[in-house]
């Protein structure tokens, strides 16, 4: 948390004296402590106002409970049930998640319902890496992340969510169809655009998603990666920081943006990572700005 090394005088320092013609300004020192408190405090003392949306996706390394702890998210995921060795920030909310068809047991699920209220499905079921699971299996298995009556949101692709006949346009259908509950949509994406218009690349993308099913919208990981190639190319510190700026910004202003996460915290996990170790990088100095004072 930021602070400042000027403190505002005291309001009964600028009254000193206890004279007849005094007393009525002495009665409205509390008034005028008040005041400023109201206008001077923040300044002199500035708070995190985290966003309730913003948030991160975090894994057990070194640092990680250091690191979540500086960069004011007001949620955060693990991609398991449990945050694993993280300690959880006072204030902060901790979302399960089944990651895929082996994590659907009884024991699981009581897991990740006694972590809330909020439950993230299966982690891109599109990707024969990840989940990988066809969309009859993560239909056939619905009714039991159902059961644990926590606000459920639906497996989260890892590209085409606004594709007529993808994966998710199939998995809505067919839950639709079924009569099952899906009460917000999480969504990937990674833009391989570094030259300044992603974020708007990005807001078309979660708009047309959107105009798709008008559920609410869960970014829960993005950042700035280009997989055209043969392997992975990533921007310059200051283009990624870049985007953290002008992406933030323009989720903030969307009312369907219900949340999001930047991929990831630490750079022992990628190298979009915000923090070395324990220390917020360009990137994690920007996300760590979103939301606070001062």
């Amino acid at each position: 948390m930021n602070s400042s090394s000027s403190v505002p005088p005291s309001p009964s320092s600028l009254f000193p004296s206890p004279s007849p013609f005094r007393r009525p300004l002495l009665v409205l020192a509390p008034l005028l402590a008040l005041l400023f408190a109201a206008f001077f405090g923040p300044a002199a003392n500035a708070e995190v106002a985290a966003s309730s949306r913003k948030g991160v996706s975090v894994n057990s390394v070194t640092g990680a409970s250091q690191a979540l702890a500086d960069v004011g998210a007001s949620w955060y995921y693990s991609w398991a049930t449990t945050p694993g060795s993280v300690a959880k920030p006072a204030g902060t909310e901790f979302v399960p998640m089944i990651w895929g068809a082996g994590s659907v047991t009884d024991a699981e699920l009581a897991k990740a319902k006694a972590q809330g209220t909020q439950l993230l499905g299966f982690n891109e079921p599109d990707m024969a890496a990840q989940a990988n699971m066809t969309v009859e299996q993560a239909l056939n298995l619905w009714p039991r992340l159902q059961s644990t009556g926590m606000r459920l949101g639906a497996p989260s692709v890892a590209y085409g969510g606004d594709t007529p006949g993808g994966w998710l346009d199939r998995f809505m259908s067919g839950a639709a169809a079924r009569g099952y509950r899906v009460d917000f949509i999480p969504l990937h994406w990674y833009g391989g655009d570094f030259s300044g218009a992603a974020a708007e690349q990005l807001r078309g993308y979660l708009q047309a998603v959107y105009n798709r099913y008008h559920k609410p919208i869960w970014l829960t990981e993005y950042a700035l990666i280009d997989f055209s190639g043969s392997s992975p190319r990533f921007p310059s510190a200051q283009e990624q920081a870049d985007f953290v700026r002008s992406s933030t910004a323009m989720l903030e202003s969307q009312s369907y943006v219900e949340r999001y996460s930047w991929f990831t915290l630490s750079t022992q996990t990628s190298q979009t990572g915000l923090y070395n170790g324990t220390t917020p990088n360009a990137s994690g100095l920007a996300y760590r700005a979103v939301g606070r004072r001062g």
